[in-house]
């Protein structure tokens, strides 16, 4: 081989070299951040502090970025008002939407809506209408609700009773505003009363109110019942939300035993426009688990 011709493959080589390193770290970047994604998922404060620092603005910034279109925040009730503007003056901004936040009934698990005290039911109705402001301010529509623990000194359908009638008058809150309160069945303790997706939508249905719905966990509910597919197509009437975590460990999918890509194809196929909440931690720390956690959820939403 002359050395013009040489000289010519080589540079060929080369620069096919650089095309395809540059083809698989374009690639890989695409795994991580860009596109939106077929669900509308919801990550919270401090999963990418790595990559966009503590500031909660800041953060929810770099969610939009990587392509999610929803964040959700437990403690919203808590921030201060500014803060709450500030938020939900951002999400507008990014067009995105405001998941839930917890209804604070006054203890977790002690003031138990199933007890029948008005004292309990006051705390409650209280935390209703100041949720209603704070939606107001984040451009929320949907607020969790835990009922609390057994009240085991009385009969079940007693229990049963007291947190519809309580539902009912927190649902005539919500009603006007077009606000919902969503049921969390959870699996914490096995002394909180609300458990299992099929008892919830028993509750649901007799409170009879576009304001009182499930929010189906499938954390949750994979420890307490399993079968989650059938029992979501059980419930689906009453279902408003969705919230994840692999299980064990409550971590990203692709990390614990649910099959995940299956779980969001079902969700998609029924048509569900809904948000669904990333409540979980990550599995590794630092910018790589971050990367890790999106990859994970490039790869579950990949199912059409």
């Amino acid at each position: 081989m002359n050395r013009r011709k040489f000289v010519k493959n080589s540079v060929l080589t080369a620069s096919a070299l650089s095309i395809g390193s540059q083809m698989a770290e374009a690639a890989e970047k695409k795994e991580i951040k860009g596109e939106t994604f077929n669900l509308n998922y919801a990550p919270h404060q401090g999963m990418f502090k790595n990559h966009a620092g503590d500031n909660f603005i800041d953060q929810i910034k770099y969610m939009a970025d990587l392509g999610f279109r929803s964040i959700e925040d437990n403690g919203m009730m808590k921030r201060s008002v500014d803060e709450q503007e500030k938020i939900g003056n951002t999400l507008a901004s990014l067009g995105m939407d405001m998941g839930v936040f917890v209804i604070d009934k006054g203890g977790n698990g002690a003031n138990t809506f199933a007890a029948g005290k008005e004292e309990y039911n006051e705390i409650f109705l209280k935390s209703c209408h100041k949720a209603v402001e704070v939606a107001k301010r984040t451009n929320a529509k949907w607020m969790t609700v835990v009922p609390g623990n057994f009240e085991r000194r009385l009969p079940l359908d007693i229990q049963t009773g007291n947190v519809i009638e309580t539902l009912r008058r927190g649902a005539e809150i919500f009603e006007p505003h077009g606000l919902v309160m969503v049921l969390e069945p959870l699996s914490d303790s096995p002394d909180l009363f609300l458990r299992t997706s099929v008892q919830t939508h028993m509750i649901c249905k007799a409170v009879d109110s576009p304001s009182c719905k499930i929010l189906y966990d499938a954390y949750h509910l994979q420890k307490n019942e399993g079968n989650l597919i059938t029992n979501m197509k059980y419930c689906w009437d009453e279902i408003d939300y969705i919230q994840i975590g692999d299980n064990p460990g409550r971590k990203e999918p692709y990390t614990g035993e649910i099959n995940y890509k299956n779980v969001f194809k079902f969700l998609y196929e029924q048509g569900f426009k809904g948000i669904v909440g990333m409540e979980h931690g990550l599995s590794e720390g630092g910018k790589e688990g971050e990367n890790k956690l999106v990859a994970a959820y490039r790869k579950a939403d990949d199912f059409l």
